[in-house]
């Protein structure tokens, strides 16, 4: 799958969208384990993203995955803004080698996992991409595995971040961070046409 300006702007207005229709969902997901905010921080960040997007018109990939990576960690509280703009970043160096979405994901997941110390187990969302990456790569990725990816993290306990100081109590609930994460690729799917 290639990313083009296009369908970057296509993929994260449908993200902003998904995320704007569930931020209560993902702020009481986040009610119990964190700060309770997750869902009106990645809301804002996502209207920070579609409007700079539309007003800066970028002429590349590069430009706009920076503009994207720029305005979640300046608009996103807490934890997700600078890891969802590490992740967006990292795909902007990236991209000036290679225009295939797979190997900018790889680029995102390793930049996420640098940033915030997590790795498969911790119940974040290095969870859902570390499963859904190679989906993406494989040209596997459907709506199941993302579903079943998010989930995964509900029978965890939380190591990373503000759920960790729960411990066991932290088991039961969904991750936040994941679920977002699910939208994301949710979202990217429905980009390419592929649901």
């Amino acid at each position: 799958m290639t990313l083009t300006v296009d369908t970057l702007t296509t993929w994260m207005n449908k993200f902003g969208e998904k995320v704007s229709e569930n931020k209560q969902h993902l702020s009481d997901l986040d009610t119990p384990i964190g700060d309770g905010d997750h869902g009106f921080n990645m809301d804002r960040g996502m209207k920070a993203v579609n409007e700079k997007l539309a007003a800066s018109k970028p002429q590349d990939v590069t430009a706009g995955l920076k503009t994207i990576a720029m305005a979640l960690i300046s608009t996103v509280g807490g934890a997700s803004g600078p890891l969802y703009g590490t992740a967006f970043l990292e795909m902007a160096k990236k991209s000036s080698s290679t225009d295939d979405l797979s190997e900018l994901l790889e680029a995102a997941l390793a930049g996420i996992k640098m940033r915030g110390g997590a790795k498969p187990g911790d119940k974040t969302l290095v969870d859902v991409w570390e499963v859904l990456v190679p989906e993406v790569k494989n040209g596997s990725l459907d709506k199941d595995k993302i579903k079943k990816a998010v989930e995964s993290t509900k029978d965890m306990v939380a190591k990373k971040g503000r759920a960790s100081y729960l411990g066991e109590r932290s088991k039961g609930h969904i991750d936040p961070g994941s679920e977002s994460s699910g939208y994301l690729f949710e979202t990217m799917l429905e980009t390419e046409g592929l649901l």
